[in-house]
């Protein structure tokens, strides 16, 4: 989890709205921050979300997904945007060797088609675009703590994140400036143990949390969630990414930042 601040003179306008079974808040600043034109931007993030919601949620029975995955429906038949995420979360799945996988394995030892992994980072990416294009103004766009960031001006400060210390919950390990890009985490300290090494069924237990900043927050999450999935051999892989930073907490307590 991580949370945004930033140092500046200029009036921070908020919003946060509750979709997808988490919060969705919203930091602007500067000119549309508090207008109407602003305030319409974000209602169409909102619209954003809540489609992506109708389509993928596994909670909802009448969700393309969920008639996908019960073979009642065709990926043909699905709207198109289900095929890009199924393509996502594939490639994930190859460039993590497997850790990574939309089909996890249900109760009965079937796989099930689950995108979650993908969906959230994605939907807001998409969601912030009408965000991203408000002139001169500042966007820091949370969805249940992963972000996506932007600062329209070179001479105002850049949004400051903080990354949570997953072993106390009410402190920080690093605090990230972020001005154009997203900042994505992944762990176990506040929902348990959700992400499994798919090759194994397994929760791993090497890194307590995995954060990470690049230029968009679909692959920023869908590289902290590999990251964690694939546990000792997480770090090393993150590593290898190219156009990425990240604060990595191993189960120790020890950090490793780049």
């Amino acid at each position: 989890m991580t949370a945004a601040t930033v140092d500046s003179d200029l009036r921070v306008h908020r919003e946060v709205e509750h979709l997808m079974g988490m919060p969705l808040s919203l930091a602007l600043r500067g000119r549309h921050a508090g207008t109407a034109t602003g305030a319409a931007a974000w209602a169409a993030a909102l619209v954003e979300m809540r489609e992506a919601d109708a389509v993928f949620s596994t909670y909802r029975p009448e969700s393309w997904v969920s008639r996908l995955g019960r073979g009642e429906v065709r990926l043909d038949d699905c709207p198109a945007v289900v095929r890009e995420v199924l393509d996502l979360g594939e490639q994930a799945c190859r460039e993590s060797g497997g850790a990574f996988d939309i089909r996890r394995r249900g109760a009965d030892g079937r796989r099930v088609l689950d995108p979650s992994g993908v969906v959230k980072g994605w939907a807001a990416q998409r969601a912030a675009a009408p965000l991203l294009d408000l002139d001169d103004t500042d966007v820091c766009l949370s969805a249940g703590g992963d972000m996506v960031c932007a600062v329209a001006d070179p001479d105002r400060p850049a949004w400051r994140v903080g990354v949570e210390d997953p072993h106390a919950l009410d402190r920080v390990v690093a605090v990230v400036p972020v001005r154009n890009g997203a900042v994505a985490t992944s762990g176990h300290a506040r929902r348990g143990a959700h992400v499994v090494d798919a090759r194994t069924g397994l929760a791993p237990t090497a890194l307590a949390s995995v954060t990470v900043v690049g230029p968009d927050l679909t692959w920023a999450d869908i590289d902290a969630t590999c990251a964690l999935a694939l546990g000792a051999e997480g770090e090393c892989w993150l590593r290898a990414r190219s156009g990425r930073s990240a604060v990595v907490v191993r189960q120790n307590g020890t950090v490793a930042a780049w």
